[in-house]
């Protein structure tokens, strides 16, 4: 008896087609057009006004900054946690992969009290840098620490499988042709993982930019010194200037976008050049 496979039909395509078009209208598409349809009520002049404030601007150049570098830091700090899981074999060694994961599972609240708890004056940490002068709590660096603690699992999370998966007789190859470790790693390890780490941080720099709850605590939300564009907006839906709200997240959301859209770029110009 031979059997005969048939693609999938053309029913069964429009229908996941259909469902899937539906979800992503639903979700994604619908909300984003009520998003620009609201703040479009403004005009351009009023869009103009309230991106010109002065304590928007300040509030968007903190959150955007304090943002990448703490992507910045991620990429450096996640990549250092993902070799060090794949290469080498140590006690604990299971305990540290797991506790990775802890700033998906923690509510951000929560993330954002404890880091407070930790970093303010009186603090665990603070107190021993207070007499020092160096204050954490309620200032831009601890603003960075909450990011790079919420977007830390990201980096790892995207380079680990791509550094458990990467055959190790590309190493040996290297070492046999008389290749250095900088050089193979330089050479035959870091090109291979490049697509990833831009991903994970790509991950971690949005998610910092959009985050609320763990830095809300830590930052003392001060205008014009450490107030965040989220925190923002949910200042203008308390005082019912909804349209004022919706056009600061159009903002974020076209400036976003466009870092996002420079990111995949390169990401996928490093992904053809390795074939």
């Amino acid at each position: 008896m031979k059997l005969i496979f048939r693609p999938y039909s053309k029913t069964s395509f429009g229908l996941s087609l259909g469902l899937t078009t539906f979800y992503l209208s639903c979700l994604v598409i619908i909300p984003l057009s009520a998003l620009f349809f609201k703040s479009a009520t403004l005009g351009v002049s009023g869009l103009w006004d309230v991106f010109s404030e002065e304590r928007i601007k300040q509030a968007l150049y903190l959150s955007f900054g304090a943002g990448g570098i703490a992507a910045i830091i991620n990429l450096f700090v996640g990549f250092l946690f993902a070799w060090v899981l794949v290469r080498y074999d140590f006690p604990g060694k299971k305990i540290l992969d797991s506790l990775v994961d802890l700033p998906f599972t923690l509510p951000t609240a929560v993330a954002g009290i404890a880091l407070t708890t930790i970093y303010a004056p009186n603090g665990f940490i603070g107190k021993y840098l207070t007499p020092y002068g160096i204050k954490i709590a309620y200032t831009p660096i601890g603003i960075v620490i909450a990011l790079v603690f919420i977007g830390f699992p990201f980096v790892v999370r995207t380079v680990q499988p791509i550094l458990e998966d990467l055959p190790k007789e590309l190493e040996e190859s290297a070492y046999c042709l008389g290749a250095s470790r900088f050089q193979t790693f330089t050479k035959v390890i870091l090109p291979e993982l490049v697509p990833s780490l831009l991903a994970g941080t790509s991950m971690a720099f949005a998610r910092g930019i959009g985050e609320y709850g763990s830095v809300v605590f830590i930052s003392g939300n001060l205008p014009g010194k450490t107030e965040i564009l989220p925190l923002l907006i949910v200042t203008k839906l308390e005082q019912y200037e909804y349209a004022k709200a919706t056009g600061i997240a159009v903002l974020m959301l076209v400036l976003s976008f466009a870092i996002m859209f420079g990111i995949n770029y390169l990401q996928n110009r490093a992904s053809r050049r390795l074939g």
